[in-house]
């Protein structure tokens, strides 16, 4: 598993999109029991504060300590500092196993297997993400289609593959859940959407390399006051 956010933990935490209730709800329809649930690679917590309502304990494990000490505190979630194939938990011991926007960055065999490990014979096992993120303004949009797929291109991390074919080629050993398409709509202003774009660890690569920003031409999102609106499509894979 690759840790490719710890330094932009705080920014990660304020910038990056929450997921819909409506997601959550679909999921948890599927579930029995609400004992345990384990959000592997939580990250700042997106998707843990959402589950937590639900649950008696739930345990969000992230490689990155930077991460998780961005994330909200709740009584009954239990943060740990580890990698997502470690083995740390009881067999058949969680109800909910879930992996929001980090499961392309997973050892799938080694993390399959734990997850069939500590699944309850009834549980269920969510892969959850959201895709390039469209803008109702057509020419911002290409601008910053333009970086993602041209100037940034050579930057990405080989795995982001797996975002752009949203999440249909990852390996999936279980017996999927047909679930219904959701999008994540937002009302951003221009700073705002700058800073979602200053999480792109491609960008951080092209800096890291070039020692230029590859944000330069886009600088004017800065001064965009007008609400901007944005869509994000979720990827979203369910089984037992």
């Amino acid at each position: 598993m690759k840790d490719l956010f710890s330094e932009q933990s705080e920014l990660y935490q304020q910038a990056r999109p929450s997921y819909p209730q409506l997601l959550i709800k679909s999921v948890l329809m599927h579930l029995n029991h609400f004992e345990r649930a384990w959000d592997c690679g939580a990250g700042s917590g997106q998707l843990t504060q959402l589950i937590a309502p639900y649950f008696q304990t739930v345990v969000a494990t992230d490689l990155s300590q930077s991460q998780l000490d961005q994330a909200p505190a709740f009584a009954n979630v239990e943060y740990l500092q580890q990698a997502a194939e470690q083995r740390a938990f009881p067999n058949q011991y969680f109800d909910l196993i879930t992996v929001a926007q980090a499961i392309h960055w997973f050892d799938f065999e080694k993390f399959y297997a734990e997850v069939k490990r500590t699944l309850k014979v009834d549980g269920i096992f969510a892969v959850i993400g959201y895709g390039l993120l469209q803008l109702d303004d057509q020419d911002l949009n290409d601008r910053v289609l333009r970086l993602y797929r041209e100037t940034l291109n050579s930057f990405w991390d080989a795995e982001r593959r797996y975002i752009d074919e949203h999440y249909q080629t990852i390996p999936f050993p279980f017996d999927e859940i047909p679930m219904p398409q959701f999008q994540i709509e937002l009302t951003w202003t221009g700073p705002q959407l700058w800073d979602y774009l200053n999480t792109w660890s491609a960008l951080k690569h092209y800096q890291d390399q070039l020692h230029v920003s590859a944000l330069t031409d886009l600088q004017d999102i800065l001064q965009i006051q007008k609400p901007i609106q944005v869509t994000f499509p979720v990827l979203l894979r369910v089984g037992r």
